[in-house]
């Protein structure tokens, strides 16, 4: 079972400083600048703009499927919320449904998360207790040693729940920031920039509220290991001598 985790786990790895910048670049920054800067009329048009935009993360993320020659749950998703942002504007939709969109993907994960408790896959043993991160053949052997394992899936349930309200938070705080920016008729290049705008504002008003509660699970864990097993950190993580 820990091996299935990992495996799916590969797709979690850490990216190195080039392919972050990449990232950074294909998804938020030339999206954001096409947008909000070459969109009107006496550029490349609202319609044109937004498709040009939308191109750099599609192909980002189609690329990122190829080079890894598997299925990646993030780029998948990454393709599906850029469809449906391309789709919604061209349909020259109301904002409300952007609004509703950016809520829905968070949303969707967090119920995948939960689900996932129940299958073998579990995404909490995946990205709260990776073999990467924490010692888990020590751990689960001093729990079946005291024989705390149902004590030990409580804690990981409650982290998970911790976890899952990380999605919670992004869902509300998605839809607040759309319905507050997204204000003119879709398909004008003011919406188009209001789009980039709000871009833009999602990471810092949305990634680092649900980054600290992300921590607080991990930390939650930790310390509920500690308490179970009796465990110092240097026993919980790997390699630990090696980080400090």
């Amino acid at each position: 079972m820990q091996q299935q985790d990992s495996r799916v786990g590969e797709q979690f790895e850490s990216e190195s400083p080039k392919q972050m910048i990449w990232n950074i670049l294909c998804n938020i920054v030339i999206p954001v600048v096409i947008l909000s800067k070459f969109s009107g009329e006496d550029h490349l048009g609202p319609v044109w703009g937004l498709i040009i935009a939308l191109m750099f993360p599609i192909s980002y993320g189609s690329y990122d499927l190829i080079d890894k020659k598997k299925w990646n749950f993030v780029s998948i998703l990454g393709l599906v919320s850029v469809l449906l942002t391309g789709g919604l504007a061209l349909l020259k939709l109301d904002g409300i449904w952007f609004a509703v969109k950016e809520a829905a993907i968070p949303t969707i994960i967090g119920l995948g998360v939960v689900i996932s408790l129940k299958t073998k896959y579990s995404f909490a043993k995946v990205i709260l207790y990776n073999p990467k991160i924490f010692n888990v053949d020590k751990i689960n052997q001093v729990l079946e040693e005291k024989n705390y394992q149902k004590r030990f899936e409580i804690l990981l349930y409650r982290s998970t729940m911790l976890f899952v309200f990380s999605f919670v938070l992004s869902a509300i705080l998605n839809f607040v920031l759309a319905v507050v920016i997204l204000k003119s008729p879709s398909g004008t290049p003011e919406f188009n920039a209001e789009l980039g705008k709000m871009t833009a504002l999602s990471f810092p008003v949305i990634m680092v509220p649900c980054t600290v509660v992300l921590m607080l699970a991990i930390w939650y864990l930790i310390h509920g290991i500690k308490g179970i097993t009796g465990l110092d950190l240097e026993g919980i993580i790997n390699n630990f001598e090696d980080k400090k």
